[in-house]
This record gives structure tokens, C-alpha cells and sequence, in this order.
């Protein structure tokens, strides 16, 4: 590809961990493949990838640059230091909501019947990216177990989006860990497109298509 055809593409994959001692953390059941396949497709196409991925446990891309991070505030700061030096940022991680307030430094010992362990929230990363969004175009993601559509459209229009995948999590035959999704597109216009139950490669490809084509790009 020519350099005046490729793109620089920031990524985040996978789960991130909010730790409640040093042996207990608060996570979700992202694995990753999404985001692995979004920047394999991206490099295939001879796009620069910079790979930000939370705790996973499978292969990742070699000629991308990537960068492990642990908790969700570790994904906000090195996706908000990349974010100015890419064209786009395509956000599939699955960052957890809420950290809890303390972090013990020790062990917790089973010695109550119940114990209360409060909560804040985590920064949402595409509301704090949206502040200093200029010539970049963002993809996102929204794992919804019902109403997915219209919470997609939601999400969308408050973090300024560009694209947001809609996708249904909570079954068998997709969702986290599996090899498919069943998604909707949304675009920024409004427009829908009911990619039906693909999979993540194939949904990579269209992701990948669509970021070229939000940055005037053509085969």
C-alpha cells in the first residue's frame, strides 16, 4: 500500500481487571478476538496498527504495536496518549464499569458471612476521547443483551461516534469467547445494517472496509 493510503489505527482489545486485593479483581468474559481480528484485518490491508489489549490469552498480531494494560484506567491513559497520532481509533475492549473505591493491599480473609465492597466508576473512554477529537474517525462497540439497537443509536450520538457496532451478547451462538456475532452496523447518518450472525473475521473485514471509507480511501 501506498503511504498515502495508509492509516494509522489505534485498537483495544479484550477485558480489562479491577482488583479488589491482590488475588481478586472485577473482570468480564472478553477473550479479545474481536480486537485481535480487527487489527489483523487492518494490517492485511497494510494499515500501522497500535494494539492496546487488556488480559487475554491469545496470540497476538506481530508487526502491530501493542501495548498490555491491566485496568480500565491503564486502557484510558495509553488509548488518550496514542489517540492524537492515529486516524482512527476502533474500540472493541470491554472495559469494565465500575473499579472499586479500595484497593486492599492485603489478602481478604473469609471471616464474615458477607462483606460490602463499594464501587465508582471507570472513566468512559470514548466520552473523554470525544473532547479532543479532530481529524479522527471512531468505531465503537456496544454488547447489549437486549434492546441493542436502540442502545447502540444511543451510544452513537453521546460519544460522537462515526460507526457503532451493535452486537447481541448472552447466547450461544454469540457473543464473548465465540467465534460470531450477531450484530447491527449504525451509522453516524443513522443508517442501519443488520449484519446478521458473522463472523468476527468477517466482521473485522467490514469494520477495516468502513474506517478506509470513512477516510476517503477507495480499493
Amino acid at each position: 500500500m501506498s503511504e498515502n493510503k495508509k492509516l494509522k489505527i489505534l485498537i483495544t482489545a479484550g477485558p480489562t481487571r479491577e482488583f479488589i486485593d491482590p488475588v481478586r479483581f472485577i473482570s468480564n468474559p472478553s477473550t479479545g478476538k474481536m480486537g485481535v481480528a480487527v487489527a489483523e484485518a487492518a494490517l492485511e490491508k497494510g494499515h500501522d496498527v497500535t494494539l492496546v489489549f487488556g488480559p487475554v490469552s491469545l496470540p497476538l498480531p506481530g508487526n502491530s504495536n501493542n501495548i498490555n494494560v491491566i485496568s480500565g484506567l491503564e486502557m484510558k491513559e495509553a488509548v488518550v496518549s496514542n489517540f492524537t497520532e492515529c486516524d482512527v481509533l476502533i474500540m472493541t475492549a470491554a472495559v469494565a464499569d465500575y473499579r472499586p473505591v479500595k484497593k486492599h493491599s492485603e489478602k481478604i480473609h473469609k471471616t464474615s458471612d458477607r462483606i460490602t465492597i463499594e464501587l465508582e466508576k471507570n472513566p468512559d473512554i470514548l466520552k473523554e476521547i470525544k473532547k479532543i477529537k479532530t481529524h479522527q474517525k471512531i468505531i465503537g462497540f456496544a454488547a447489549e443483551t437486549e434492546d441493542m439497537v436502540e442502545s447502540g443509536a444511543r451510544k452513537l450520538k453521546e460519544k460522537n461516534l462515526d460507526l457503532i457496532i451493535a452486537n447481541k451478547v448472552g447466547t450461544e451462538k454469540s457473543g464473548f469467547g465465540s467465534e460470531n456475532l450477531e450484530a447491527v452496523a449504525i451509522l453516524k447518518n443513522g443508517a442501519k445494517e443488520d449484519l446478521g450472525c458473522i463472523g468476527k473475521k468477517e466482521a473485522a473485514e467490514y469494520i477495516i472496509k468502513y474506517a478506509e471509507k470513512l477516510k476517503g480511501l477507495k480499493d
